[in-house]
């Protein structure tokens, strides 16, 4: 073990800004190229060229900018998009397909030039890339670095003219949102096997998750909605229930239970109006058109004649026959385009009369899951709805379910309920029986508990994953737990994104000391981001103080975004504080003669070899002031190395020692610390002090006296003293003034390092 003193320096990494010039991502690039172009080129004017070259990228480039999608070069012909490279929201993937099909379709309607139509191959590959964070705008040149974009520009090759070719890991991330077909794989050059492809044929129609299997735990949770519901209907006072969880901890399945569990309320049946927020929806209302639709019973798919018929069916016990005759065809074009147009919201405006009529008539539910992916129009539908069922007082309650950032576009007047990860007990219950029923060995669920996190939608993914053939061995991270909690993460802003992925990189118990000292930053900077994580349900307090990850999922997913310099970077910092046993050679120069802290660097180095075990030095209190801030971040927050001690001058000139010698009492080994440390005291002398089997001495030897040398102070470092180590001497050979005896207990290295790590 080497001397050593932190010192926090930014310059070590040349990254003074978050977040860092450079991410590991893993994004979608999307690559799209014209069929022909080179005959048509030969073929036409230059002027034509360049009047057709503009059009045909001003159609792509603004499809991929309204799916968010980052240009990030054009090839001549060709264009190539990423998705994800800076904000992650989990479905980029699916925003790089469904811009995929909507450029083939804009090209497919219109004439570029003259009569001139143009047909483009597009392919979409997703994989782990090296983000330049500061050039992924469009028109930044060099943004992505990673074999994913050589695999996308080898699937636009074999993509049919008009189609969209996707890898094998783009078809698992759009798997029930995109229709797909999958294709005879194909030969790529220098890759064994061939690649398999799949072309995106359309768009999936939202349809109802499966939810079988018995319901593990929530009890509490489905008490409290339970309650809360039944005394808005038993005194007909509307309430607005708001459900909040991260992604795969049961939300839905929690409504689920509810609609098929919470039918009466003393007795009087109860209505339920449920709709799901689908990602990116093509109209903005359209989570309100499907409340319309089940009220109704009207399924996607069904004529205009079976429309009108269960419209007028479910109006006419709500209002007359005229007010019937004039909304019915509103409503028709609402279910058909339930978009943000006057007539769209025209209709709205009857579909929440509808549900204020029917409240009137029965109580009445209304349910929307992942309301987060709504639309602006969506949350004011449905504060409109609550106002004007509190002003009538109607037995309604509102229950919407989100994650925990999403911020309503108004003030909410709903009640949060935050839904937390499942007890030890209830996850490995879970875990079993998945594991069971997908006819995997049941005892992997000892393995599988640490990494699920008590979140039943991690435990899925893990049981979903050794289905599809992952390696029960190595247990690695799902594919879609990685993209939902890169999207989490992607959520914070850039401080306590900084302290989330410097996180990862500690073990144990993460402090904002080491997360500090990790990022180079002022001590007690990140306090206020690691209050805010905790907040935010991504952190949780650590039983022995500090922090924990909420999801184990999402400290595998933050140390995997660093580079690997930088990821060494925090590592090497913290482990310096981790290995701190003394401080840096040109701070022991007690005196200002190099030679005499040589011999005693020489000898305390002879000690550990001897021993096993880091030396105590000592060093003039002048030269600690001097780097007063850097020694005090470093070992002010460790609790456990309050064997550190400053002896002020007044104290030691009493009795004008000829060395500083300090010792332990017995009585004081393990009076307020841990009962591995042993308290110091100094001890003025004129002599050395004896070791005995009750004390510890340790002396500095080597160490020339200047001039008012006997009056200076010194700060001694000492190492703890492990119960039932044995009290050894140093050899004959280690230097040092004749009659001075060194004794250093000898705890085991490993000990130590993780004690100031569980501190840290």
């Amino acid at each position: 073990m080497t001397s050593s003193i932190v010192v926090i320096d930014p310059q070590r990494t040349g990254t003074g800004h978050w977040p860092v010039p450079e991410e590991r991502r893993t994004v979608t690039v999307l690559f799209a190229d014209i069929v022909g172009s080179t005959g048509l080129v030969d073929r036409l004017d230059p002027e034509d060229v360049r009047a057709l070259q503009r059009a045909y990228f001003d159609t792509v480039a603004g499809v991929l900018h309204r799916w968010q999608g980052v240009v990030e070069k054009y090839v001549g012909d060709a264009v190539m998009a990423l998705f994800g490279a800076r904000h992650s929201d989990g479905f980029d993937a699916y925003r790089a397909v469904r811009a995929g099909l909507e450029i083939q379709a804009a090209l497919d309607r219109r004439p570029m030039v003259g009569d001139i139509r143009l047909r483009v191959r597009v392919g979409v590959a997703t994989g782990e890339v090296v983000v330049d964070l500061g050039g992924a705008v469009s028109g930044g040149h060099g943004v992505a670095s990673g074999a994913v974009i050589t695999t996308a520009a080898r699937l636009q090759e074999y993509a049919e003219p008009g189609s969209v070719a996707l890898c094998a890991a783009t078809a698992r991330a759009t798997a029930g949102l995109i229709t797909q077909r999958q294709l005879a794989a194909v030969p790529v050059a220098g890759r064994v096997p061939p690649m398999p492809v799949w072309h995106a044929v359309g768009l999936v129609r939202p349809g109802t998750d499966r939810h079988d299997g018995p319901l593990i735990g929530r009890r509490r949770e489905l008490a409290t909605i339970r309650d809360q519901v039944s005394e808005a209907i038993r005194e007909h006072s509307p309430r607005w229930l708001s459900v909040v969880g991260p992604t795969g901890s049961g939300r839905s399945r929690l409504l689920h239970e509810l609609t098929r569990g919470l039918t009466t309320v003393d007795g009087v049946p109860v209505r339920w109006c449920v709709a799901t927020c689908q990602p990116y929806p093509d109209q903005v209302l359209a989570p309100a058109a499907d409340l319309l639709r089940g009220l109704a019973g009207v399924r996607h798919g069904d004529g205009p004649a079976v429309v009108h018929d269960r419209l007028v069916a479910a109006l006419t016990s709500l209002f007359p026959p005229e007010r019937v005759a004039a909304a019915v065809p509103a409503l028709q074009r609402f279910l058909t385009t339930p978009d943000s147009s006057s007539a769209a919201l025209a209709g709205a405006a009857i579909c929440r009369d509808v549900l204020l009529r029917l409240a009137t008539h029965q109580p009445l539910i209304v349910a929307v899951d992942d309301v987060d992916r709504a639309a602006p129009a969506m949350s004011r539908f449905l504060h409109a709805l609550f106002s004007a069922a509190t002003a009538r007082g109607l037995p309604l309650a509102l229950i919407t379910l989100h994650q925990p950032q999403w911020a309503d576009t108004r003030p909410s007047p709903a009640r949060r309920m935050t839904i937390g990860p499942l007890a030890t007990v209830q996850s490995g219950r879970l875990l079993r029986h998945l594991l069971s029923r997908a006819g995997q060995p049941v005892t992997l669920a000892d393995r599988l508990l640490p990494l699920v996190g008590g979140r039943p939608g991690h435990a899925a993914a893990y049981v979903a994953s050794l289905m599809d053939g992952a390696d029960p061995a190595a247990l690695p991270l799902p594919e879609a737990l990685r993209r939902v909690v890169g999207a989490e993460l992607d959520h914070l802003d850039g401080e306590r994104r900084a302290v989330l992925m410097a996180a990862g990189t500690l073990g144990g118990a993460i402090s904002g000391a080491a997360v500090d000292r990790a990022l180079g930053w002022t001590p007690g900077r990140s306090a206020p981001a690691l209050r805010g994580l905790v907040a935010a349900g991504l952190l949780l307090p650590h039983r022995t103080g500090g922090y924990a990850f909420a999801a184990p999922a999402l400290r595998q997913v933050a140390a995997e975004r660093l580079p690997r310099a930088l990821r060494a970077v925090f590592g090497r910092r913290v482990a310096d504080v981790v290995g701190l046993d003394t401080v840096h050679p040109d701070v022991v120069r007690p005196c200002g003669d190099p030679a005499g802290a040589g011999r005693a660097a020489a000898s305390g180095k002879a000690v550990r070899r001897a021993e096993g075990v880091p030396r105590a030095e000592v060093v003039p209190l002048e030269a600690v002031r001097a780097r007063n801030s850097r020694l005090g971040a470093a070992v002010a927050p460790t609790n456990r190395l309050d064997a550190v001690f400053a002896v002020s001058p007044s104290d030691v000139s009493r009795h004008r020692p000829r060395s500083p010698t300090v010792t332990t009492s017995p009585a004081a080994s393990t009076r307020g610390t841990d009962p591995r440390l042993r308290r110091l005291r100094v001890v003025a002398s004129t002599g050395g002090v004896p070791p005995t089997r009750e004390s510890t001495t340790v002396t500095h030897a080597g160490v020339p006296r200047a001039p008012g040398a006997d009056r200076a102070a010194a700060v001694i470092l000492v190492v703890p003293a492990v119960p039932g180590s044995a009290e050894r001497t140093a050899p004959a050979d280690v230097e040092g003034p004749p009659g001075v005896v060194r004794a250093l207990p000898r705890p085991p290295v490993t000990h130590w390092a993780d004690g100031l790590a569980a501190s840290a």
